[in-house]
């Protein structure tokens, strides 16, 4: 499968540390994945303001068919101001809720208080839901402190729920295969 690792911000590094050991341990999966991290720094992002996709910049154009053409995704987003970056949500808004629908999601996140996790329960999963996508029941959450000053992932727990996490999105993934989605 094609599992699309997507890095929903364009600063910082710790949701890119996230997704960086979430992609070794998909490595350590009995079956061969192809994964590829997409950051979204990387692109030249325009505003979707809903025209077709096509009158975007080749970027936008691009970004749009790797995440509508992927398998699966594991979306790593950091918290700001008790909400998700306006950077994922405007990628959200140029895929086609048709393109993920019945796909494995699994979600990890990291914001500054412990509190801030119910943004992935009221903002994130309800917007995963509307693509109808096989959201995972077990996401990461982490904060600050599980970080070292360098940005390096230091808390062995967190290591844990993310191997643990992979395991649930292989499960997901294997369900998916069954699922022929209606294209309508």
């Amino acid at each position: 499968m094609k599992i699309l690792l997507l890095n929903g911000t364009i600063v910082g590094s710790k949701t890119r540390v996230l997704l960086e050991e979430i992609q070794q341990d998909i490595k350590q999966l009995p079956d061969h994945h192809e994964t590829k991290i997409i950051n979204l720094e990387d692109y030249e992002l325009q505003f979707v303001d809903g025209r077709p996709a096509e009158e975007y910049n080749e970027d936008m154009q691009q970004l749009i068919r790797e995440v509508e053409e992927a398998d699966a995704y594991v979306i790593a987003t950091p918290i700001f101001q008790g909400s998700i970056p306006g950077t994922l949500k405007n990628v959200f808004d140029a895929v086609s809720p048709l393109a993920m629908r019945y796909k494995p999601v699994s979600i990890v996140a990291n914001g500054g208080t412990l509190q801030h996790h119910l943004v992935i329960e009221n903002q994130l999963k309800p917007i995963l839901n509307y693509f109808r996508c096989m959201v995972t029941p077990n996401y990461v959450y982490t904060h600050t402190n599980h970080f070292s000053t360098q940005g390096e992932l230091i808390d062995e727990d967190v290591r844990n729920r993310l191997k643990e996490m992979t395991r649930v999105f292989n499960q997901y993934m294997q369900m998916s295969r069954e699922i022929e989605p209606d294209k309508h």
